[in-house]
Parts: structure tokens; sequence; C-alpha cells
């Protein structure tokens, strides 16, 4: 009997055992408010990066509407686009918002005053009208809203608007020049163009060179070409000379340009090139004498000048005239020549002494002198 009890014994042990060893059953219990929702600590969590769509990383910067419209026939209105079309003959009506607004347009069109352009500033917008267009008015049309404080004004970037607009006229594939040859100067230190718009945006233009007779490519390193502008030098240098012409096709036509004598101009990097005159270095008591200060450059070089003479510590009278103007030199070759004059009256013992000029310019100054004495 002891034997039989020991055993059955053992065998419930074991079996407690094989039950406690076992998972527990699924939804035993309902889990605790809270419960599991601490993660491990050495879990790692990948960061999640939001994406970029391409729209966005291409150009972050928000485009500035444009202010600019244009009037088409029964009182219409559309955004013009970048480039227009239009039939020469045809009235060209634009318009932009706001009761400040500046214009540029071609410089063919204020050149000679046309009378057929005109502008006119009203309460909320300002309206540009050109009737009879001309292959010839082919160009740039913008506008622009100004900030003004009182008769000081200037441009508001956050309103602009512009187009290119090309007047087709018939048997005109070129903007027309208004000679029949031109001088396009080759600076080293700048971008050179030969001007031969077109009056077609799908014309096909080649440039060419006279002599030796020979199609020049626009090969995107050394020259490119513009819709708007012509044919681009980038880097100019003395093989460019020569005379050369465009030929624009387009609807089975083709034309030829006006003629470019491509002339190239050594600029030397520098101050200005300056002398100094007297009119003379001897003046007797009395006498009026004159100081003449003188520059030859670019025609589009600005200079300016400046004056230190004996009298000026005691504050003696003097008259001082700067003035410039364009003169030609060699084979159609146009100079700068910019001159300040100092005129000294009635001459005294003070005014004996140096007369300094300093001529500057963009790319510094020069100073020149000259003493005048008393006889």
């Amino acid at each position: 009997m002891k034997v039989w009890l020991l055993l059955g014994l053992l065998l419930v042990h074991e079996a407690l055992e094989d039950v406690t060893g076992q998972p527990p059953p699924k939804n035993k219990r309902p889990k605790e408010p809270g419960e599991n929702r601490i993660k491990p600590a050495n879990k790692k969590v990948k960061p999640k990066i939001p994406k970029i769509k391409d729209r966005d990383s291409a150009d972050s910067t928000p485009k500035t509407p444009s202010i600019m419209v244009q009037m088409l026939d029964k009182g219409r209105f559309q955004k013009p686009a970048a480039t227009l079309s239009l039939t020469a003959g045809q009235t060209l009506e634009l318009r932009c918002k706001g009761n400040r607004i500046g214009w540029s347009y071609p410089a063919y069109l204020d050149t000679f005053k046309d009378s057929r352009l005109s502008v006119k500033q009203q309460e909320r917008y300002s309206q540009l009208t050109l009737v009879n267009s001309t292959a010839a008015d082919t160009g740039e049309f913008s506008c622009w809203g100004q900030l003004c404080n009182g008769y000081i004004c200037r441009r508001d970037e956050a309103k602009t608007g512009s187009t290119y607009i090309f007047f087709t006229e018939k048997g005109e594939l070129f903007v027309p020049s208004p000679s029949y040859f031109d001088v396009v100067y080759l600076n080293p230190d700048r971008q050179a163009v030969v001007p031969c718009r077109v009056t077609v945006l799908s014309a096909k233009v080649t440039l060419h060179r006279e002599f030796p007779a020979k199609e020049i490519p626009a090969n995107g390193t050394d020259i490119v070409y513009d819709v708007k502008r012509g044919f681009v030098y980038l880097h100019p240098h003395s093989d460019h000379q020569g005379v050369v012409y465009c030929k624009a096709e387009a609807g089975g036509k083709s034309q030829i340009s006006v003629k470019y004598q491509l002339l190239y101009v050594e600029v030397p990097s520098g101050p200005p090139s300056t002398t100094i005159l007297a009119s003379s270095n001897k003046v007797k008591g009395g006498d009026d004498i004159s100081v003449l200060c003188t520059v030859l450059g670019e025609p589009d070089v600005e200079v300016e000048f400046r004056w230190i003479y004996p009298g000026q510590k005691d504050e003696r009278p003097v008259r001082i005239q700067d003035t410039w103007r364009l003169i030609h030199r060699g084979l159609a070759h146009t100079t700068r020549i910019s001159q300040s004059i100092m005129t000294v009256e009635d001459f005294e013992t003070t005014d004996a002494g140096y007369y300094i000029c300093t001529a500057q310019n963009l790319q510094g100054q020069t100073t020149v002198a000259t003493t005048v004495e008393f006889s």
C-alpha cells in the first residue's frame, strides 16, 4: 500500500513540472492599460527622413508673378508668353498693373521719338500701345513697378513683367539695320555681339566670314547664338578680326544680313592715360591762364577729374569745365576724349605753383602736374 502511494506521488510531481514548463495560453488575460508601451532600450529605431519632391529640390525660390497682360481682340486679355510672334502691321497693347510703372522697349523706338508708340499711366495700370508695327520693332518689352520717396524712385523687383516680340514682315528675316555696314569692337575683357537678330523665331541662322569665305561655327565655347541678341563672342581675340555677315533661312526663303567689321581693341587694364598742358608756364600779373587735362580711352569708359591748385588754400575763384566727345582715329576706330579745363582769371602771385590733375576710371587713377610761374 505504501509502495503504490509513493508511486502515485511521483507521477503527480512529474505532471506538475510538465505543466509549468509550457507557455501560457493565448488571451489568458486582458492587457493592463499602458502595458508593453515602453520599447526595450537597446532597440535601434531608424529615423524617417521626409522625401523631397524633385520640383522642390530643383528650385525652392518662388517665381514672381508677372504684372503684364496683353490685350487681344474684343477686349480680351492674356498673360503674354516669354516670346511672342506677331504679324507686322498689328497694333500691340500691353498693360502692367500698378499706379507707378516704368517701361523699357527697343531702343530704336526711343532714338527716333517714334510717334507710333505711346505710354499712358492710368489710376490702376499703365498702358503701352504700338500701332503700325514693323519688323524693326522686334525686341524686348518689359515693365516694372516703382517705389518712390518723393521724386526719388527705385525699381520694385517683386513687380515686373516682360516678353520678347518677333514682328514678322514679308521679305524681312532680319531686324532692319539703320546702316549697311556696322563696326563691332572686340575687347579681350568682355563679350562682343554681332547683332544680326531675326524676326522669325524658327529661322536657322548661320555666321559667315567674307574673306576667306567660310562659315564660322557657333560651337558653344567661343561663339554662341542668342536669338534675342545675335552671335556672341564669349572670349574675343585678335583671330576673330575681319568682315562677317549672317545668313537666315525660314519658310524656304533665305536672306543675308548687313556686314559687320570686327575690330580687335587692346584695352589696357589699368588707370587712364592722362596728359596735362598749361596755356603758358610763365604768366604776367593780371593775365588769364587755363590748364587742360586730357584722357583718351574707349568709347564707353567714363572718366572723373579732380584738381589741386595753388590758390585753393586762399579760396581763389576758378572755373572748371568737364567735357567729353567721340572722335575717329584710324580705320573706323572710335575713341572717347575726356577733358577737364581749369581757368584762372587775373593771375596773381598766389596763383603760381603746381597745378595737379587726377583722372580716375574703374581701373584706377592717374595724377599729372605742371608748374606755372609768375613773371
